[in-house]
Protein backbone atom coordinates (compact mmCIF):
# COMPACT_ATOMS: atom_id res chain seq x y z
CA UNK A 1 0.00 0.00 0.00
CA UNK A 2 1.49 2.88 -0.84
CA UNK A 3 1.34 5.60 2.01
CA UNK A 4 1.57 8.55 -0.36
CA UNK A 5 -1.69 7.82 -2.80
CA UNK A 6 -4.42 10.49 -2.75
CA UNK A 7 -7.26 9.78 -0.37
CA UNK A 8 -10.53 11.56 0.89
CA UNK A 9 -11.30 13.02 -1.99
CA UNK A 10 -14.58 15.74 -1.17
CA UNK A 11 -16.60 16.98 -3.64
CA UNK A 12 -18.76 20.88 -4.06
CA UNK A 13 -20.34 22.38 -6.04
CA UNK A 14 -18.47 25.10 -7.89
CA UNK A 15 -19.37 28.32 -8.95
CA UNK A 16 -21.08 27.63 -11.79
CA UNK A 17 -24.25 25.35 -11.73
CA UNK A 18 -22.68 22.63 -14.63
CA UNK A 19 -19.53 22.07 -12.20
CA UNK A 20 -17.99 20.25 -9.55
CA UNK A 21 -15.18 20.19 -7.97
CA UNK A 22 -13.28 17.40 -6.16
CA UNK A 23 -10.32 18.18 -3.55
CA UNK A 24 -8.09 15.28 -2.03
CA UNK A 25 -5.39 14.76 0.02
CA UNK A 26 -1.95 12.99 -1.04
CA UNK A 27 1.90 12.87 -0.52
CA UNK A 28 2.93 14.26 -4.08
CA UNK A 29 4.13 17.66 -4.79
CA UNK A 30 4.25 19.47 -8.13
CA UNK A 31 7.73 18.94 -8.15
CA UNK A 32 7.13 14.83 -8.23
CA UNK A 33 4.17 14.31 -10.54
CA UNK A 34 1.06 16.05 -12.13
CA UNK A 35 -2.38 15.59 -10.07
CA UNK A 36 -5.62 15.27 -12.64
CA UNK A 37 -9.03 13.68 -12.26
CA UNK A 38 -10.10 11.02 -14.85
CA UNK A 39 -13.59 11.65 -15.37
CA UNK A 40 -16.57 9.47 -17.49
CA UNK A 41 -20.00 9.21 -17.89
CA UNK A 42 -21.99 6.03 -18.42
CA UNK A 43 -21.20 5.19 -22.00
CA UNK A 44 -19.13 8.29 -22.69
CA UNK A 45 -15.55 8.77 -23.46
CA UNK A 46 -13.30 9.68 -20.90
CA UNK A 47 -11.78 13.62 -19.94
CA UNK A 48 -8.60 13.94 -18.04
CA UNK A 49 -9.12 17.38 -15.69
CA UNK A 50 -5.58 19.02 -14.52
CA UNK A 51 -5.60 19.96 -10.67
CA UNK A 52 -3.89 22.51 -8.77
CA UNK A 53 -1.99 22.08 -5.90
CA UNK A 54 -1.57 23.55 -1.99
CA UNK A 55 0.04 23.54 0.77
CA UNK A 56 1.58 25.30 4.04
CA UNK A 57 3.96 25.58 6.67
CA UNK A 58 4.04 25.46 10.36
CA UNK A 59 4.71 29.40 9.85
CA UNK A 60 1.56 29.42 8.07
CA UNK A 61 -0.30 28.82 11.36
CA UNK A 62 -0.94 31.61 14.25
CA UNK A 63 -0.03 30.28 17.19
CA UNK A 64 -0.10 27.09 19.98
CA UNK A 65 -0.83 24.55 19.52
CA UNK A 66 -1.10 24.27 15.29
CA UNK A 67 2.00 26.18 15.57
CA UNK A 68 3.84 23.73 18.07
CA UNK A 69 3.23 20.21 19.66
CA UNK A 70 -0.46 19.94 17.31
CA UNK A 71 1.80 20.76 13.99
CA UNK A 72 1.60 17.90 11.54
CA UNK A 73 3.13 18.21 8.19
CA UNK A 74 -0.19 18.33 5.66
CA UNK A 75 1.05 16.60 2.77
CA UNK A 76 -0.45 18.24 -0.52
CA UNK A 77 -4.10 19.54 -0.81
CA UNK A 78 -5.27 19.14 -4.81
CA UNK A 79 -8.56 20.77 -6.31
CA UNK A 80 -9.99 19.96 -9.77
CA UNK A 81 -12.70 21.67 -11.81
CA UNK A 82 -15.31 19.14 -13.46
CA UNK A 83 -16.61 21.42 -16.24
CA UNK A 84 -19.51 21.08 -18.44
CA UNK A 85 -21.90 18.41 -16.75
CA UNK A 86 -24.72 17.47 -18.33
CA UNK A 87 -27.62 17.97 -15.71
CA UNK A 88 -28.22 14.97 -13.00
CA UNK A 89 -26.15 12.94 -15.19
CA UNK A 90 -24.62 10.31 -13.17
CA UNK A 91 -20.32 10.14 -13.48
CA UNK A 92 -17.42 8.28 -12.51
CA UNK A 93 -14.37 9.28 -11.49
CA UNK A 94 -10.56 8.32 -10.09
CA UNK A 95 -7.68 10.11 -8.98
CA UNK A 96 -4.62 10.24 -10.11
CA UNK A 97 -0.61 11.52 -10.24
CA UNK A 98 1.08 10.90 -13.54
CA UNK A 99 5.21 10.69 -11.60
CA UNK A 100 7.64 12.25 -13.70
CA UNK A 101 9.47 9.16 -14.40
CA UNK A 102 5.93 7.78 -16.03
CA UNK A 103 4.56 5.99 -13.48
CA UNK A 104 0.79 6.97 -12.58
CA UNK A 105 -0.74 6.27 -9.38
CA UNK A 106 -4.60 5.76 -9.16
CA UNK A 107 -7.36 6.18 -6.31
CA UNK A 108 -10.10 3.93 -6.34
CA UNK A 109 -13.02 4.20 -8.42
CA UNK A 110 -15.77 6.69 -7.20
CA UNK A 111 -19.16 7.97 -8.83
CA UNK A 112 -21.31 11.05 -8.10
CA UNK A 113 -24.56 12.83 -9.73
CA UNK A 114 -24.29 16.12 -11.24
CA UNK A 115 -26.30 18.71 -9.92
CA UNK A 116 -29.77 20.02 -11.49
CA UNK A 117 -29.95 23.43 -13.05
CA UNK A 118 -31.34 26.15 -11.56
CA UNK A 119 -34.97 26.32 -11.68
CA UNK A 120 -35.05 22.12 -12.59
CA UNK A 121 -38.05 20.29 -11.56
CA UNK A 122 -36.49 17.22 -9.85
CA UNK A 123 -37.17 16.11 -6.17
CA UNK A 124 -34.03 17.36 -4.42
CA UNK A 125 -33.00 16.26 -1.06
CA UNK A 126 -30.89 18.62 1.22
CA UNK A 127 -29.02 17.51 4.84
CA UNK A 128 -27.88 20.57 6.64
CA UNK A 129 -26.37 20.37 9.98
CA UNK A 130 -23.38 21.95 12.21
CA UNK A 131 -21.17 21.13 14.74
CA UNK A 132 -20.52 17.48 13.95
CA UNK A 133 -16.85 16.22 14.44
CA UNK A 134 -14.90 13.29 14.29
CA UNK A 135 -15.21 10.17 16.81
CA UNK A 136 -13.03 7.02 17.30
CA UNK A 137 -15.07 3.65 15.82
CA UNK A 138 -13.14 1.81 17.99
CA UNK A 139 -13.85 3.80 20.89
CA UNK A 140 -9.99 4.63 21.69
CA UNK A 141 -8.76 7.55 23.75
CA UNK A 142 -8.35 10.66 21.25
CA UNK A 143 -7.39 14.66 21.92
CA UNK A 144 -10.61 16.69 22.28
CA UNK A 145 -12.81 13.44 22.23
CA UNK A 146 -16.07 15.55 23.03
CA UNK A 147 -18.35 14.83 19.85
CA UNK A 148 -20.68 11.69 20.86
CA UNK A 149 -23.01 12.03 18.67
CA UNK A 150 -20.66 12.13 15.28
CA UNK A 151 -20.40 8.70 14.40
CA UNK A 152 -23.84 8.19 14.78
CA UNK A 153 -24.69 11.27 12.12
CA UNK A 154 -21.83 9.52 9.75
CA UNK A 155 -23.44 6.50 9.40
CA UNK A 156 -27.30 7.78 9.42
CA UNK A 157 -25.85 9.54 6.38
CA UNK A 158 -24.25 6.95 4.90
CA UNK A 159 -27.41 4.50 4.92
CA UNK A 160 -29.24 7.11 3.76
CA UNK A 161 -27.15 8.33 0.87
CA UNK A 162 -29.34 7.15 -2.14
CA UNK A 163 -31.97 9.96 -0.54
CA UNK A 164 -29.49 12.45 -0.27
CA UNK A 165 -28.67 14.88 -3.12
CA UNK A 166 -26.05 17.54 -1.66
CA UNK A 167 -24.66 18.19 2.38
CA UNK A 168 -24.15 21.53 3.93
CA UNK A 169 -22.05 21.34 7.18
CA UNK A 170 -22.25 24.78 8.68
CA UNK A 171 -19.33 25.08 10.82
CA UNK A 172 -17.08 23.71 13.72
CA UNK A 173 -16.21 21.17 11.20
CA UNK A 174 -13.97 18.79 12.92
CA UNK A 175 -12.79 20.92 16.09
CA UNK A 176 -9.03 19.86 15.30
CA UNK A 177 -8.40 22.98 17.31
CA UNK A 178 -4.49 23.45 16.22
CA UNK A 179 -3.92 19.17 16.10
CA UNK A 180 -3.81 18.94 12.48
CA UNK A 181 -3.77 15.31 11.93
CA UNK A 182 -7.32 15.37 13.14
CA UNK A 183 -8.18 16.52 9.35
CA UNK A 184 -7.24 14.03 7.97
CA UNK A 185 -9.31 11.44 10.83
CA UNK A 186 -12.31 14.02 9.87
CA UNK A 187 -11.93 13.82 6.00
CA UNK A 188 -11.20 9.57 6.18
CA UNK A 189 -14.71 9.44 8.67
CA UNK A 190 -17.09 11.42 6.07
CA UNK A 191 -15.34 9.89 2.79
CA UNK A 192 -18.07 7.80 1.72
CA UNK A 193 -20.69 10.94 1.77
CA UNK A 194 -18.12 13.56 0.67
CA UNK A 195 -17.10 11.28 -2.23
CA UNK A 196 -20.44 10.78 -3.85
CA UNK A 197 -22.46 14.14 -3.01
CA UNK A 198 -21.20 17.73 -2.69
CA UNK A 199 -20.35 18.37 1.23
CA UNK A 200 -20.27 21.91 1.70
CA UNK A 201 -19.25 23.48 4.72
CA UNK A 202 -19.49 27.21 6.26
CA UNK A 203 -16.62 28.94 8.60
CA UNK A 204 -17.20 28.75 12.50
CA UNK A 205 -15.37 29.43 15.39
CA UNK A 206 -13.08 26.51 15.61
CA UNK A 207 -12.14 26.86 12.44
CA UNK A 208 -10.80 30.94 12.05
CA UNK A 209 -11.16 32.73 15.54
CA UNK A 210 -7.97 34.08 16.55
CA UNK A 211 -6.77 37.41 18.17
CA UNK A 212 -5.10 39.75 16.05
CA UNK A 213 -6.11 37.80 12.77
CA UNK A 214 -8.87 39.79 11.14
CA UNK A 215 -12.06 37.69 12.65
CA UNK A 216 -15.04 39.57 14.12
CA UNK A 217 -14.48 37.53 17.35
CA UNK A 218 -10.97 37.60 19.56
CA UNK A 219 -11.11 33.81 20.76
CA UNK A 220 -8.42 31.33 20.51
CA UNK A 221 -11.01 28.59 19.50
CA UNK A 222 -8.93 27.32 16.09
CA UNK A 223 -5.70 26.24 18.26
CA UNK A 224 -3.63 29.09 15.91
CA UNK A 225 -5.29 27.41 12.46
CA UNK A 226 -6.92 31.02 11.85
CA UNK A 227 -8.96 29.55 9.09
CA UNK A 228 -5.97 27.68 6.90
CA UNK A 229 -6.68 23.88 7.62
CA UNK A 230 -10.41 25.24 6.68
CA UNK A 231 -9.56 26.91 3.35
CA UNK A 232 -7.40 24.76 1.77
CA UNK A 233 -8.88 21.60 2.63
CA UNK A 234 -11.97 22.39 1.38
CA UNK A 235 -12.95 24.53 -1.61
CA UNK A 236 -16.22 26.61 -1.38
CA UNK A 237 -17.43 29.14 -4.40
CA UNK A 238 -16.01 32.15 -2.77
CA UNK A 239 -14.66 35.04 -4.51
CA UNK A 240 -12.46 35.15 -1.64
CA UNK A 241 -11.43 32.14 0.37
CA UNK A 242 -10.22 33.92 3.35
CA UNK A 243 -14.04 36.08 3.08
CA UNK A 244 -15.93 32.26 3.27
CA UNK A 245 -19.40 33.51 2.61
CA UNK A 246 -20.94 32.64 -0.88
CA UNK A 247 -23.50 31.51 -2.54
CA UNK A 248 -24.77 28.03 -4.48
CA UNK A 249 -27.81 27.02 -6.49
CA UNK A 250 -28.92 23.90 -6.48
CA UNK A 251 -32.35 23.42 -8.89
CA UNK A 252 -34.64 24.79 -6.86
CA UNK A 253 -32.89 25.77 -4.07
CA UNK A 254 -30.47 29.00 -3.84
CA UNK A 255 -28.26 28.82 -0.27
CA UNK A 256 -26.99 31.89 0.72
CA UNK A 257 -23.99 30.83 3.01
CA UNK A 258 -22.71 34.02 5.65
CA UNK A 259 -19.44 33.85 7.45
CA UNK A 260 -19.89 34.58 11.23
CA UNK A 261 -16.39 34.76 11.80
CA UNK A 262 -16.10 38.41 9.73
CA UNK A 263 -18.39 41.04 10.45
CA UNK A 264 -21.96 40.92 9.04
CA UNK A 265 -23.03 44.35 10.13
CA UNK A 266 -24.93 46.63 7.83
CA UNK A 267 -22.09 48.62 5.74
CA UNK A 268 -20.05 45.75 5.35
CA UNK A 269 -18.61 43.76 2.75
CA UNK A 270 -20.34 40.76 3.89
CA UNK A 271 -23.81 42.76 4.27
CA UNK A 272 -23.62 44.02 0.62
CA UNK A 273 -22.92 40.60 -0.27
CA UNK A 274 -26.21 39.22 1.57
CA UNK A 275 -28.39 41.23 0.20
CA UNK A 276 -27.03 40.65 -3.39
CA UNK A 277 -27.60 36.92 -2.96
CA UNK A 278 -30.91 37.38 -1.51
CA UNK A 279 -31.77 39.55 -4.18
CA UNK A 280 -30.32 38.11 -7.48
CA UNK A 281 -32.64 35.07 -7.07
CA UNK A 282 -35.31 34.57 -9.60
CA UNK A 283 -38.12 33.45 -7.19
CA UNK A 284 -40.30 31.86 -10.46
CA UNK A 285 -37.29 29.60 -10.60
CA UNK A 286 -35.64 28.96 -7.83
CA UNK A 287 -38.54 29.69 -5.11
CA UNK A 288 -37.03 27.56 -1.96
CA UNK A 289 -34.54 31.13 -0.51
CA UNK A 290 -32.12 29.57 2.50
CA UNK A 291 -29.85 31.49 4.64
CA UNK A 292 -27.55 29.50 6.46
CA UNK A 293 -24.62 30.40 8.82
CA UNK A 294 -22.67 29.24 12.02
CA UNK A 295 -23.51 31.35 14.74
CA UNK A 296 -26.65 32.29 15.81
CA UNK A 297 -27.58 35.35 14.00
CA UNK A 298 -31.62 34.58 14.50
CA UNK A 299 -33.45 32.78 17.58
CA UNK A 300 -32.22 30.46 19.84
CA UNK A 301 -33.92 29.69 23.76
CA UNK A 302 -30.43 27.77 24.68
CA UNK A 303 -28.63 28.31 28.02
CA UNK A 304 -25.79 30.70 26.80
CA UNK A 305 -27.65 33.47 24.74
CA UNK A 306 -30.67 33.78 27.72
CA UNK A 307 -28.14 34.90 30.22
CA UNK A 308 -26.89 37.10 27.97
CA UNK A 309 -30.40 38.06 27.30
CA UNK A 310 -29.85 38.35 23.43
CA UNK A 311 -31.55 34.84 22.76
CA UNK A 312 -29.11 35.28 20.01
CA UNK A 313 -25.76 36.63 18.62
CA UNK A 314 -25.62 40.25 19.63
CA UNK A 315 -26.48 42.29 16.72
CA UNK A 316 -27.76 39.50 14.48
CA UNK A 317 -30.90 39.96 13.57
CA UNK A 318 -31.15 43.14 14.39
CA UNK A 319 -28.96 43.48 12.05
CA UNK A 320 -29.85 41.06 9.12
CA UNK A 321 -33.92 40.70 10.02
CA UNK A 322 -34.68 43.46 7.36
CA UNK A 323 -33.23 41.56 4.81
CA UNK A 324 -34.64 38.44 5.63
CA UNK A 325 -37.62 39.87 5.54
CA UNK A 326 -37.50 42.07 2.66
CA UNK A 327 -36.88 38.94 0.17
CA UNK A 328 -38.85 36.26 1.72
CA UNK A 329 -36.13 34.10 3.02
CA UNK A 330 -38.12 30.98 3.58
CA UNK A 331 -35.61 29.39 6.73
CA UNK A 332 -32.69 30.61 8.29
CA UNK A 333 -30.55 27.72 9.87
CA UNK A 334 -27.76 28.02 12.42
CA UNK A 335 -24.81 25.89 14.03
CA UNK A 336 -22.74 26.85 17.32
CA UNK A 337 -25.23 25.72 19.52
CA UNK A 338 -25.63 22.31 19.97
CA UNK A 339 -29.00 21.00 19.86
CA UNK A 340 -32.23 21.19 17.70
CA UNK A 341 -35.29 24.07 18.06
CA UNK A 342 -37.69 25.43 15.39
CA UNK A 343 -39.46 28.93 15.40
CA UNK A 344 -42.44 29.95 13.92
CA UNK A 345 -42.70 32.35 11.19
CA UNK A 346 -41.08 35.13 12.84
CA UNK A 347 -40.16 39.14 12.47
CA UNK A 348 -38.85 41.48 15.16
CA UNK A 349 -40.23 39.23 18.05
CA UNK A 350 -43.39 38.47 16.62
CA UNK A 351 -44.96 35.15 15.00
CA UNK A 352 -46.77 35.84 12.07
CA UNK A 353 -48.27 32.67 12.23
CA UNK A 354 -49.11 30.01 15.34
CA UNK A 355 -49.61 27.24 12.67
CA UNK A 356 -47.03 24.19 13.73
CA UNK A 357 -46.67 21.56 10.83
CA UNK A 358 -48.27 23.18 7.42
CA UNK A 359 -48.03 26.19 6.03
CA UNK A 360 -49.83 28.15 2.78
CA UNK A 361 -49.54 31.24 1.05
CA UNK A 362 -47.06 33.39 2.40
CA UNK A 363 -45.40 33.03 5.47
CA UNK A 364 -45.06 36.71 6.53
CA UNK A 365 -41.97 35.38 8.31
CA UNK A 366 -38.77 33.62 8.55
CA UNK A 367 -38.32 29.92 9.82
CA UNK A 368 -35.55 30.04 11.90
CA UNK A 369 -33.57 27.03 12.80
CA UNK A 370 -31.06 25.97 15.25
CA UNK A 371 -29.34 22.52 13.64
CA UNK A 372 -25.74 22.57 15.88
CA UNK A 373 -26.76 19.37 17.28
CA UNK A 374 -24.90 16.64 14.70
CA UNK A 375 -22.10 15.51 16.81
CA UNK A 376 -20.56 17.77 19.74
CA UNK A 377 -21.75 17.40 23.28
CA UNK A 378 -25.34 18.94 23.81
CA UNK A 379 -25.93 22.95 24.65
CA UNK A 380 -28.89 23.28 27.70
CA UNK A 381 -31.80 24.97 27.16
CA UNK A 382 -32.77 27.93 28.94
CA UNK A 383 -35.85 27.22 31.47
CA UNK A 384 -37.52 30.20 30.08
CA UNK A 385 -40.12 29.61 27.59
CA UNK A 386 -40.19 32.17 24.90
CA UNK A 387 -43.07 32.60 22.95
CA UNK A 388 -41.70 31.97 19.31
CA UNK A 389 -39.90 28.43 19.77
CA UNK A 390 -42.29 25.58 18.52
CA UNK A 391 -39.59 22.43 19.04
CA UNK A 392 -36.89 21.76 21.18
CA UNK A 393 -35.02 18.68 21.54
CA UNK A 394 -32.09 17.99 23.60
CA UNK A 395 -29.92 15.49 21.24
CA UNK A 396 -27.69 14.82 18.60
CA UNK A 397 -29.37 15.19 15.03
CA UNK A 398 -29.42 16.51 11.52
CA UNK A 399 -32.23 18.22 9.29
CA UNK A 400 -33.27 17.56 5.78
CA UNK A 401 -35.05 19.66 3.12
CA UNK A 402 -37.27 17.98 0.15
CA UNK A 403 -38.03 20.21 -2.58
CA UNK A 404 -40.66 18.20 -4.41
CA UNK A 405 -41.54 20.75 -7.17
CA UNK A 406 -41.83 24.59 -7.10
CA UNK A 407 -44.86 24.83 -4.55
CA UNK A 408 -43.83 22.58 -2.09
CA UNK A 409 -41.33 21.87 0.54
CA UNK A 410 -40.98 19.59 3.16
CA UNK A 411 -38.93 19.86 6.12
CA UNK A 412 -37.77 16.93 8.28
CA UNK A 413 -35.37 16.92 11.20
CA UNK A 414 -34.20 13.10 12.36
CA UNK A 415 -32.12 12.01 15.32
CA UNK A 416 -28.59 10.46 15.02
CA UNK A 417 -29.21 7.49 17.02
CA UNK A 418 -32.24 6.40 14.58
CA UNK A 419 -32.73 7.90 11.64
CA UNK A 420 -36.51 8.85 12.40
CA UNK A 421 -38.44 12.11 11.75
CA UNK A 422 -38.95 13.62 15.22
CA UNK A 423 -40.52 17.10 13.32
CA UNK A 424 -41.35 18.28 10.64
CA UNK A 425 -43.63 20.94 8.72
CA UNK A 426 -44.46 21.64 4.91
CA UNK A 427 -44.65 24.84 2.91
CA UNK A 428 -47.45 24.74 0.19
CA UNK A 429 -47.64 28.23 -1.92
CA UNK A 430 -47.73 29.66 -5.33
CA UNK A 431 -45.59 31.92 -6.74
CA UNK A 432 -47.97 34.72 -6.66
CA UNK A 433 -47.50 34.03 -2.89
CA UNK A 434 -43.98 34.80 -3.10
CA UNK A 435 -45.14 38.50 -4.77
CA UNK A 436 -47.07 39.89 -2.29
CA UNK A 437 -46.54 42.41 -0.27
CA UNK A 438 -46.13 41.68 3.81
CA UNK A 439 -45.05 43.50 6.62
CA UNK A 440 -41.78 45.85 5.55
CA UNK A 441 -41.42 43.28 2.64
CA UNK A 442 -42.74 45.92 -0.04
CA UNK A 443 -41.46 49.82 -0.41
CA UNK A 444 -43.95 51.71 1.99
CA UNK A 445 -45.72 54.68 0.10
CA UNK A 446 -47.64 57.33 1.08
CA UNK A 447 -49.79 60.11 -0.52
CA UNK A 448 -47.28 62.39 -1.50
CA UNK A 449 -44.87 59.99 -2.79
Amino acid sequence: MNPRAPVYPRLAQGKAWDEMTVTWTSGYGINEAEPFVELRSKGGDTIRYPAGTLTFERGSMCGAPARTVGWRDPGYIHTSFLTELWPNALYIYKLGHRLFNGTTIWSQEYRFRASPYPGQKSVQRVVIFGDMGKGEADGSSEYNDFQPGSLNTTSQLIQDLNNIDIVFHIGDICYANGYLSQWDQFTAQIEPIASTVPYMIASGNHERDWPGTGSFYGSMDSGGECGVLTETMFYVPAENRAKFWYRTDYGMFRFCIADTEHDWREGTEQYKFTENCLASVDRQKQPWLIFLAHRVLGYSSCLYYAVEGSFEEPMGRESLQKLWQRYKVDIAMFGHVHNYERTCPIYQNICTSKEKHYYTGSLNGTIHVVAGGAGASLSEFSGIETSWSMYRDYDHGFVKLTALDHSNLLFEYKKSQDGKVYDSFRISRDYRDILACTVDSCPSTTLAS
